[in-house]
C-alpha cells in the first residue's frame, strides 16, 4: 500500500536515547499555556483588532476564542489518548497517516517559528530603547535592516537565553515561567484596577463600524470583525503548546486536560475583562494600532506610573511567550526527526533527558529571522498554520471516534459530533478572513514543504521499518 496510509501505533514507544524525562505535573501545565497565550495577543493585538473592528473587536474576541475552545476540547481529548510528544503532527501521523502527518507538522513548524520570531523582536522593541539609554548600546544593532539597522542582536539574545534555559531542564524552565507569569498577571491586574473607574459606554458607539464580514475599506485596508478574529486567533492558541509536552508530564491522560482546558477558561476570563476595559476607557481610535495599546490607554488617563510598570513588565515577562512556543517547536522538530522526516541525529536527548541538538537548532532558526526578516507583513502567516493544524486535530478526533470508540480516553470531549464540525468550519472560516497575501505566501509555504517531503523526507522515513513504535501501512494503529 501507498506511503500514504502509513501510520503509527497509539502505543508508540521511542528507542533508547530517544525518551524525554517526564517531569512536569499539571500546574506546570497551565502556567505553560497562560504564558503562551496571555502576552502579545493582549498586550498589542488589541489595538490591531480594535483598527479593524472598532468596539465589535470584542466581538472578535469571542469568536476566536470559541473556536479556539472547541480546538481546545478536541486537543484535550486527543492528548489524552495519544500521549506521545508531537502534537496535531502525532495526531495526523497516527490517524491520518504520514503525508497527512508531514503538512501539519509542516504548518506547525510555520506557526511556532514565526511566533518565536516575531515575541522576540516584539520583546527587542520595549527593550532597545532602554539598553539605549542606560548603556548606549547603538540603536543599529537592535533593529532589523528593513528599519535602517543591521541586525536585532537583543532579538537573538532573548532567543539564545530562552534556549538555554530549555537545555538546562524542562522542570526548570516550567517553575520559572510560573513565577513570570504571576507577575504577568498582577500587570494585568493593575490596568483593570486603574481603567475600569474610567469606563465610558460612550466609548463602545458605534459598536461595528466596519461590519461583520471582511471587506477592505476606503482606506485600502481589510476590515470587520472576521478580519479581526482572524488576526486575535493568535493570542488564543498558544494552549496548543501543551500537547507538545506530552512525553514530559507525569500523568499525561489526566494533567493534558486540565493543563489545556486550565489555561483556556482561564485566558478566556483574563482577555474578555481586559478588553472591556480598554474599549471603555479610552475611544478606540486613540490606541488602534498601537504597539503598545494598554500602555497608551493608562497614560490617556493620567497614570503614566502604572503605564512605566506595565511596559517594565512587558520586557520581563514577554519571554513566557517565547519560551512556550520555542519549547513547542523544538519538540515539533524532535518528533519529526526521530521519525526520520528530518535529519535522524537532530532527535538525540542529552543525559538529563533534554533535546539539546534540536534546540539548538531551532534556537538556530528563529535567531536568523528575528535577526534580519521583517515580520509585520507576514506574521498572519502563523494563524494560517495554526487554523490548519487546529482543523486536522478536530478531524482527527472526529475519525477516532469512528474507528476506535471504545479505545481508552482519559477525556472525552462533550458533544464531540457538534464540537468537532464547529472546530473545522470555524477554522477554515478565520483562515479565509485572513488577508490574501497571507494565504498566497502559505500557499507557497505549503508547496515548498511538499518539495522538501518528496527530497528528504520520504526517502529517509522510518515508517515501516524494523522500529519499535512502528506499524506498517496494512496495521490499523490500534
Amino acid at each position: 500500500m501507498g506511503r500514504w496510509n502509513t501510520r503509527k501505533r497509539i502505543d508508540a514507544t521511542p528507542q533508547d536515547g530517544q525518551s524525554l524525562a517526564r517531569t512536569l505535573s499539571w500546574p506546570h501545565l497551565i502556567a505553560m499555556g497562560v504564558g503562551a497565550i496571555v502576552g502579545t495577543g493582549i498586550l498589542t493585538l488589541i489595538g490591531i483588532g480594535a483598527d479593524k473592528a472598532g468596539p465589535a473587536v470584542l466581538l472578535s474576541f469571542l469568536i476566536a476564542g470559541f473556536v479556539c475552545a472547541c480546538a481546545a476540547l478536541a486537543y484535550a481529548e486527543m492528548a489524552a489518548m495519544i500521549p506521545a510528544s508531537g502534537s496535531a503532527y502525532t495526531y495526523s501521523y497516527v490517524v491520518m497517516g504520514e503525508v497527512f502527518a508531514w503538512i501539519i507538522g509542516w504548518s506547525l513548524i510555520l506557526e511556532y517559528s514565526l511566533v518565536v520570531s516575531a515575541v522576540a523582536v516584539s520583546w527587542s522593541g520595549y527593550a532597545a530603547p532602554l539598553l539605549n539609554s542606560w548603556l548606549g548600546a547603538p540603536m543599529a544593532l537592535m533593529q532589523a535592516p528593513h528599519v535602517g539597522g543591521i541586525a536585532n542582536l537583543p532579538a537573538l539574545f532573548i532567543i539564545l537565553a530562552v534556549a538555554g534555559l530549555l537545555i538546562a531542564g524542562t522542570r526548570k524552565s516550567a517553575g520559572l515561567t510560573m513565577i513570570l507569569v504571576a507577575v504577568k498577571l498582577s500587570a494585568l491586574a493593575i490596568f483593570v484596577w486603574f481603567a475600569l473607574p474610567h469606563f465610558n459606554a460612550a466609548n463602545l458607539e458605534p459598536f461595528s463600524p466596519y461590519g461583520f464580514a471582511r471587506n477592505m475599506s476606503s482606506d485600502g485596508i481589510e476590515r470587520g470583525v472576521m478580519a479581526a478574529a482572524a488576526i486575535i486567533f493568535s493570542a488564543f492558541y498558544g494552549f496548543d503548546a501543551i500537547a507538545t509536552a506530552a512525553e514530559e508530564t507525569r500523568n499525561p491522560k489526566r494533567d493534558l486536560a486540565i493543563g489545556i482546558m486550565g489555561s483556556m477558561l482561564a485566558c478566556a476570563a483574563i482577555y474578555t475583562v481586559i478588553a472591556l476595559a480598554a474599549l471603555g476607557a479610552a475611544p478606540f481610535t486613540r490606541f488602534a494600532n498601537s504597539p503598545e495599546p494598554l500602555a497608551l490607554i493608562l497614560r490617556e488617563i493620567n497614570q503614566p506610573g502604572a503605564a512605566r510598570f506595565l511596559a517594565v513588565t512587558a520586557v520581563i515577562t514577554l519571554p513566557t511567550v517565547i519560551m512556550a512556543f520555542f519549547y513547542g517547536q523544538s519538540r515539533i522538530f524532535f518528533v519529526m526527526a526521530r521519525d526520520g522526516l528530518l535529519p535522524h541525529g537532530l532527535s538525540k536527548v542529552s543525559s538529563s533527558g533534554a533535546p539539546v541538538r534540536i534546540t539548538l537548532f531551532t534556537g538556530a532558526v528563529v535567531g536568523v529571522i528575528a535577526l534580519f526578516f521583517p515580520l509585520d507583513e507576514i506574521v498572519a502567516l502563523a494563524n494560517a498554520g495554526t487554523l490548519v493544524a487546529f482543523s486536522a486535530v478536530a478531524l482527527c478526533m472526529l475519525i477516532m471516534r469512528r474507528r476506535a470508540p471504545d479505545a481508552p480516553r482519559g477525556f472525552r470531549t462533550p458533544l464531540a459530533w457538534v464540537v468537532g464540525p464547529i472546530a473545522v468550519a470555524g477554522c477554515l472560516y478565520l483562515l479565509a478572513s485572513l488577508p490574501q497575501k497571507t494565504q498566497i505566501w502559505f500557499l507557497i509555504w505549503n508547496l515548498a514543504g511538499v518539495g522538501l517531503y518528496l527530497a528528504y523526507g520520504r526517502r529517509h522515513s522510518l515508517a515501516g521499518r524494523p522500529m519499535a513504535g512502528r506499524a506498517d501501512s496494512t496495521r490499523d494503529p490500534n
